[in-house]
């Protein structure tokens, strides 16, 4: 993970048993659960120093970040080879990484185009995930 903006804060034990809960981290998960889950682990921290670490991480390219469908910002640990795209299930949250070349180069084009540099994008896929699609699922869930 990258982490150049966290070495300028202070590193504390609970801060880095909360970076490695967020490293084990397999779909997005939103501050306050993942303060629920250090809690759980027994890891005192604040959730002010969880949404501070996460922002820092996202700030840093250390995580990639989409939104819910309540707006709530969801955090997962971005891969070293960097961001993702994602396809997000509304229903259960499950997340899967998609190809998204063509996403990258139009963003490079757009680049190349207006003379902008630093380009950075977010392209958000949500939909209904395989399993809570299925009719057993829909009808338990009515």
């Amino acid at each position: 993970m990258r982490g150049s903006a966290l070495a300028n804060q202070r590193s504390t034990r609970q801060r880095r048993q909360l970076l490695t809960l967020f490293q084990a981290c397999e779909d997005f998960v939103s501050a306050r659960s993942l303060h629920a889950a250090a809690e759980a682990a027994g890891i005192p921290i604040g959730l002010t120093t969880v949404y501070r670490t996460l922002r820092i991480l996202e700030a840093d390219g250390g995580a990639d970040v989409l939104r819910d469908v309540n707006g709530e910002r969801l955090y997962r640990p971005r891969p070293d080879e960097g961001h993702q795209h994602y396809v997000v299930c509304r229903e259960c949250g499950l997340s899967r990484a998609v190809e998204a070349e063509q996403v990258e180069r139009w963003a490079q084009s757009v680049a190349a185009t207006t003379g902008f540099t630093g380009i950075d994008h977010v392209v958000e896929l949500t939909g209904v995930c395989a399993d809570c699609n299925r009719p057993s699922t829909r009808a338990g869930a009515r």
